[in-house]
């Protein structure tokens, strides 16, 4: 019986049967103007989903893009008043809607680049995504943009809808190559599933009824596919994730812990670790509004009592003993930036993560991904709505899992701590692997690596050598006050820093001077020697010795009028010039100071150095 017969005869039964409906949640994506929210209007009017008194509303309200029968079908979705004076999408827009086959949620996304946020959170939740490409201009960039950030949120089914094909005559060619054009694209995607279809959504061809002018396609409808795509829920319901929202203490007697089963299955008596402290318990009763249950699964709301006294907070997280989370200060995502300003290597943001808002730190760009392509590219930076990978360094650890292996437990957004603006959405693809574990202790260790993203550089010795009154020292700290103002983390070794070291440093007393820099290795730093050294042999085995590093020797070189006339200036006159000095053979770079000691044009060739040999990251 239909449903229209069935409400009029056994409301119950209606009811019954409504509930038990498979719920279907779907997000329209694409560039702006391909006819997104044209397209939800038409299938919520074909299948009976707005109500006389919205359609005449509609009616009304309609101006020049009215179709045919005098409603503009994007007025249903677009209710903004900006939205509907510019004839745009901005915000979503949730609409729902059933048949006698499945319930639906829809998501209208903008299209415009600046709202590709807004975009990126309506396909968060989605079983399938509607991409729309205007007939007349193909797979446009948004298009492309659109269909990656829906593949990296785990969307298992994409809808393609060739839209507009009534301005193009029905064009069987026009269509083809751009579903060709379309495929070679998703080709590296990870849908499971890409499915074109020849639509218009203004005159309804093959959205709810089939075409007659498209006799060539054999395929579904819009609404026969969106009927029978099986749903396939991305949930996980192996892996046990229950956020601490918040502790119940209403009495002496009774200790719970509220939130939301994210993802897992849980029941009384389990065995349960309470993470990131990693104490163990078992759990004592599930408890709701409406009293106990035997078992939570998501998306649940309960609260949790355990059999033991534990200390757990908000931002907790209970999980099975027997297939904990991931625990860790360092994690690797997927990274969509949102805002106009450019992402920031080491500037500090909150990262929130389920219950938690912990500070932190991007502390790498492993590349940018090009949205044609999708090929990886360097880049020091994202801007609006690119995406790249990246690693974040957290202030305290996080309890995730890998995002394609749990939604809940591997998404995370990032904000500004200025202004409390949502700046990216990320989702965890892996963590620190870096990090060193002590043999005997087992106590997790500083890495080279962590050292290496924490300062933007890898650690290195810039040897700056020449005659007394070339300006070695004056060099060696600018250099210093320049990478040091450039967040990097410099040391300038000279004979007030190491007295022990002979005045030129030469021969056996160069020692300290040398042990001095192998500890700036250690330590991750850029360690500027500013020593005389004359001898070439001298020069030779600090560079043999300081090998677990980058070494640059720069020969600083002056007139011997220039250098003399300097030293008597700074009141060195007594200094021995007398120096059997081997000039370098080949040095990294040579820096002649005859005609003047310009600081800033001399640091920037040394800094521009350091950027080509990939000391500064």
């Amino acid at each position: 019986m239909h449903d229209a017969a069935l409400i009029d005869e056994n409301i119950e039964e209606y009811l019954d049967r409504h509930e038990r409906k498979e719920l279907l949640r779907f997000v329209t994506v694409g560039s702006v103007d391909d006819g997104k929210s044209t397209l939800i209007g038409r299938l919520l009017r074909d299948t009976g989903g707005v109500y006389e008194d919205q359609l005449a509303a509609v009616a009304q309200a309609s101006g020049r893009d009215a179709g045919a029968d005098g409603i503009d079908l994007a007025l249903i979705t677009d209710g903004l008043k900006a939205e509907r004076e510019q004839g745009i999408t901005i915000d979503v827009a949730y609409r729902y809607f059933t048949t006698p086959a499945r319930k639906f949620i829809i998501a209208d996304t903008p299209g415009h680049v600046q709202y590709t946020r807004n975009m990126a959170t309506g396909a968060s939740t989605a079983d399938v995504a509607l991409i729309l490409i205007d007939a007349r201009h193909g797979v446009l960039s948004q298009s492309r943009r659109h269909a990656f950030i829906a593949s990296l949120l785990g969307i298992p089914n994409l809808l393609v809808c060739v839209n507009k094909l009534d301005l193009v005559d029905f064009s069987e060619n026009v269509y083809q190559r751009i579903v060709e054009d379309f495929h070679a694209f998703s080709q590296r995607l990870s849908f499971q599933e890409v499915r074109p279809i020849p639509i218009s959504a203004l005159t309804g061809d093959n959205v709810v009824s089939r075409s007659e002018h498209t006799g060539w396609y054999s395929g579904p409808t819009v609404l026969e596919y969106l009927e029978s795509v099986p749903i396939n829920r991305a949930r996980n319901y192996n892996d046990l994730c229950f956020p601490i929202q918040l502790v119940q203490r209403p009495n002496l007697d009774f200790r719970g812990y509220s939130g939301t089963v994210t993802s897992g299955v849980v029941r009384p008596g389990d065995a349960v670790t309470v993470l990131p402290a990693g104490t163990t318990t078992t759990i004592k009763a599930l408890h709701t509004f409406d009293g106990t249950i035997d078992e939570a699964f998501p998306p649940m709301a309960v609260t949790i009592t355990l059999n033991d006294e534990v200390d757990a907070s908000r931002g907790d997280v209970i999980t099975h003993r027997q297939n904990p989370l991931t625990v860790s200060r360092h994690i690797e995502a997927h990274l969509v930036w949102m805002h106009q300003d450019a992402m920031e290597i080491g500037k500090q943001y909150l990262i929130k993560h389920a219950t938690n808002q912990i500070p932190g730190t991007i502390s790498r760009l492993h590349h940018r991904t090009d949205i044609h392509t999708l090929g990886e590219e360097q880049a020091e930076r994202l801007e609006l709505n690119e995406i790249g990978k990246v690693s974040l360094t957290l202030a305290r650890p996080i309890v995730a899992d890998r995002y394609q292996d749990n939604r809940e437990a591997g998404a995370f957004v990032l904000i500004d701590r200025m202004t409390n603006l949502t700046v990216g959405c990320g989702m965890v693809t892996g963590f620190g692997d870096d990090e060193m574990l002590d043999s005997d202790t087992g106590a997790r260790v500083v890495s080279p690596q962590e050292r290496a993203r924490r300062f933007g550089q890898k650690p290195a010795t810039v040897w700056l050598t020449g005659l007394p009154g070339c300006g070695k020292t004056a060099i060696g700290h600018a250099l210093e006050r320049r990478l040091f103002d450039a967040g990097h983390l410099p040391y300038v070794l000279d004979r007030e820093r190491v007295p022990r070291a002979d005045l030129h440093g030469t021969g056996a007393k160069l020692a300290p001077v040398i042990e001095a820099a192998r500890q700036g290795l250690d330590l991750g730093l850029v360690s500027i020697v500013a020593f005389t050294t004359p001898g070439q042999y001298d020069r030779q085995r600090a560079k043999e010795h300081l090998d677990r590093g980058d070494f640059l020797e720069i020969a600083v070189t002056a007139d011997e009028g220039i250098r003399n006339q300097r030293l008597k200036e700074w009141k060195r006159s007594e200094e021995d010039t007398d120096v059997a000095y081997d000039t370098p053979t080949s040095p990294d770079l040579t820096i002649d100071t005859s005609d003047g000691l310009s600081l800033e044009p001399i640091v920037d060739r040394i800094t521009s150095l350091l950027r080509e040999r990939g000391i500064l990251l």
